[in-house]
């Protein structure tokens, strides 16, 4: 109910009690569906931060707010150094106005997922903050207010189409008249309800409520009450604070939840494969009749027989025995005796494994469980980190381009390859890097990395040649010539063969081929 017509209205008031004669200071985005504005009276400054995402579509003003010094741009440049000179809420629309002098103006249009902030000179719209949302530029803002007759005769009458011509209302008002039993109701205390209603929308306190397990914003004693307000901006700001929070929260706690089922239904596949594969071997344990029957029949088989016939010892059937021509009846028998011996074995296994499935499926679902109950971030996270939930990220993932090394203190990166020499040159290195190669041979790329304030140790540099050496065409050499050079010196042109750079400003050291102890 945050973008709702009541409640904006209320905005609107509290707004241009407090805003009134500020000048706009600076308007910004550094996130996709953001917008930052900040306004000054010479004395203290007041934010308006406007989160337009799908997630959350909801105003706040926050006391202060910290730039980003990195993925910040600037809007709205034509409104900066304009005075607010009023606050214009439009008759039963999700829509304000903060309008500027200069005949100009900034809408707010709260409408969830095509919400967005329009500014306005000369009555025309000269730019939008979600460009995406192109029928915007049509706004007019003559047009924008809208009717609605509130009286007892159109109330009567429009019954049958209550949602549709009270369309201000929205889906907390319509529950809030149907707790209060309105649909049961004959029309005059339908009525009467209707106009109490009105009546609390007027003059609302604005509430944080829990609703069907989420947090709602409302202006109606809806759900269960979690905080009061009387200030709109005040209550909004808070619950966009704790929507944000609410919303990082129920999103890991459904990643969670989500890998546990995963891991759940994994575990209840690998068992029924394991169970079949079980029901198969038990109900197949040809090879040991087999072997015994050959070694009881040896006298039967003859060299080169492909199959033999023989009678079962339990019920006289004939069982058909296919044999390996080049062995004996004996041979044959130890083959079956092994296969029997193997297929045990395997069901041993299987009823093993089984048993650690089921103990895993327990475990998983008496953790799923405990996360379920979690209503806490904090909680959360610590429970996530104990039951090694946390997902690594994908930079981590990857399988690093180069061997590690450490020398006093010193990290030391030494190239895989010639791709990895590339890899690890030009996307792992910082231009005070230092950069060391064998001369004249090929072989890896070695950085030591840069400490700030710190000048490489002569031993450090020695001990990273030494590994340049080793790893180059020189490792069997007694001494190896190795080039080193501030990183910023290393370039490499355009089609070149990879591990192939240009070196500037080089010196070159003689290093005795080290193994060196991995990092």
């Amino acid at each position: 109910m945050q973008n709702n017509f009541y409640f904006l209205r209320q905005l609107s008031v509290r707004l241009s009690e407090i805003i009134l004669d500020y000048t706009v200071v600076s308007c910004f985005s550094q996130s996709k569906d953001e917008l930052v504005i900040e306004l000054n009276n010479s004395k203290k400054s007041f934010f308006i931060k406007a989160n337009l995402s799908q997630g959350l579509c909801c105003l706040s003003f926050p006391e202060s707010f910290h730039r980003a010094r990195k993925n910040s741009v600037d809007l709205f440049k034509e409104v900066i150094l304009k005075k607010i000179i009023g606050v214009r809420q439009f008759k039963n629309e999700r829509s304000f106005a903060l309008q500027l002098e200069g005949d100009s103006a900034l809408l707010f249009k709260m409408h969830g997922n095509f919400a967005n902030v329009l500014f306005f000179k000369d009555g025309k719209v000269a730019a939008i903050f979600r460009n995406h949302l192109s029928p915007d530029f049509e706004t007019r803002l003559e047009e924008i207010d809208r009717q609605i007759d509130f009286s007892k005769e159109n109330f009567i009458k429009c019954r049958s189409q209550f949602s549709a011509t009270y369309f201000t209302f929205g889906k907390i008002i319509f529950e809030y008249l149907e707790n209060k039993n309105f649909n049961q109701q004959e029309i005059d205390d339908q009525w009467k309800l209707f106009e109490q209603t009105l009546k609390l929308l007027a003059k609302p306190n604005f509430y944080l409520a829990e609703r069907k397990g989420q947090l709602v914003f409302t202006l109606l004693p809806v759900g269960e009450i979690i905080k009061e307000f009387d200030d709109p901006v005040l209550a909004v700001t808070e619950f966009a604070e704790r929507s944000v929070r609410e919303q990082v929260f129920y999103a890991e706690k459904k990643s969670a939840l989500h890998m546990l089922q995963t891991k759940i239904k994994g575990s209840e596949n690998y068992k029924a494969k394991a169970q079949q594969k079980l029901e198969e071997l038990v109900n197949n344990q040809h090879y040991q009749l087999w072997a015994d029957l050959l070694m009881a029949n040896m006298h039967l088989v003859k060299t080169g027989q492909e199959k033999i016939e023989l009678s079962n010892f339990y019920d006289g059937s004939p069982v058909s025995i296919k044999l390996k021509p080049e062995l004996s009846a004996q041979k044959n028998a130890e083959v079956f005796y092994r296969k029997a011996k193997n297929q045990q074995i395997e069901t041993n296994k299987l009823k093993a494994s089984g048993l650690q499935k089921e103990k895993e499926m327990v475990a998983l679902s008496a953790l799923t469980e405990s996360i379920s109950l979690i209503a806490d971030l904090k909680t959360l996270r610590k429970k996530i980190e104990e039951a090694g939930l946390v997902k690594i990220p994908q930079a981590e993932m990857e399988i690093l381009p180069f061997h590690q090394f450490k020398f006093k203190g010193y990290k030391i990166w030494v190239g895989k390859n010639a791709e990895a020499n590339d890899k690890l040159t030009l996307k792992h290195s910082y231009k005070e890097d230092l950069w060391l190669h064998a001369k004249d041979v090929a072989g890896s790329h070695v950085l030591i990395k840069h400490q700030a304030g710190r000048i490489f140790p002569k031993e450090v540099i020695e001990h990273a040649a030494g590994l340049a050496a080793h790893y180059s065409k020189r490792k069997n050499e007694t001494l190896c010539p190795v080039a080193f050079t501030p990183k910023k010196f290393v370039r490499k042109r355009k089609g070149d063969p990879a591990g192939m750079v240009v070196v500037e400003r080089e010196e070159v050291i003689l290093a005795e081929p080290i193994v060196g102890s991995r990092a």
